[in-house]
């Protein structure tokens, strides 16, 4: 999963970034909001941590925006500003949940959760495929009830198929999912982690289409055909 931390306080950034790596998740950090408002249609992020005082404009205005050009990704608001009449604006803006600074954060990792739950309209904390059942506030795996150890990376992979389970994902959408614009990325990461997923839950649950990109069959569903490479 990536996030976008919009956010001008370099050690506020910093913090979050830390807190959101130490969680799985790729972060990327703007500023700006001109230089958020690019990076969302530059690249795919599965939600945003916006802030509102920021040095070229209100982030109210930019959610706003945001929501009337149709982006639809959960924005959480993290802001000093703890007015009620803030709050509501926030909310009626569009934000799917609004946090006043200082906050823990075990809750903002809470949040977000509950966030992309929401946006991908399920009602359990627990992803389920078959005998898998992946916990995303615990980060633990089970297949058949017993406990599968992976690696951040690898953890990080298995959630983006799950939560598009029967849709092929690019390669490039999942590096995307799993890396930010400075992480060092080697040119068979991607592969590297598919093979120890595999090998760790067995060559069916993930598929390729050859020359397209990977995806998780729906339970109920045939795999697709592989295609040309």
């Amino acid at each position: 999963m990536r996030i976008l931390v919009v956010e001008d306080d370099e050690g506020i950034a910093g913090g979050l970034a830390a807190t959101l790596r130490g969680a799985g998740y790729a972060v990327d950090i703007s500023p700006t909001l001109s230089a958020a408002w690019t990076a969302l249609h530059v690249e795919a992020f599965d939600m945003v941590l916006l802030d509102l005082g920021l040095p070229d404009g209100d982030g109210i205005d930019w959610l706003r925006r945001l929501r009337q050009e149709g982006l639809h990704l959960p924005v959480l608001i993290l802001t000093a500003r703890d007015a009620l009449p803030d709050r509501i604006a926030g909310l009626d803006e569009g934000a799917d949940d609004y946090l006043v600074k200082p906050f823990d954060p075990g809750e903002l990792l809470a949040r977000m959760r509950v966030a992309l739950r929401r946006s991908e309209g399920r009602a359990s904390p627990v992803l389920r495929h078959g005998d898998l059942e992946v916990d995303p506030a615990a980060h633990t795996v089970r297949r058949a009830g017993a406990l599968v150890p992976l690696r951040a990376k690898e953890f990080a992979l298995l959630l983006a198929l799950l939560r598009a389970s029967g849709q092929v994902l690019t390669r490039q959408r999942l590096e995307e999912a799993l890396y930010g614009f400075d992480d060092a990325l080697e040119s068979n990461a991607l592969e590297v982690h598919i093979h120890h997923l595999r090998r760790k839950l067995g060559n069916e649950l993930l598929q390729t289409v050859r020359g397209v990109g990977y995806y998780v069959p729906r339970a109920d569903a045939k795999p697709l055909p592989a295609g040309p490479a």
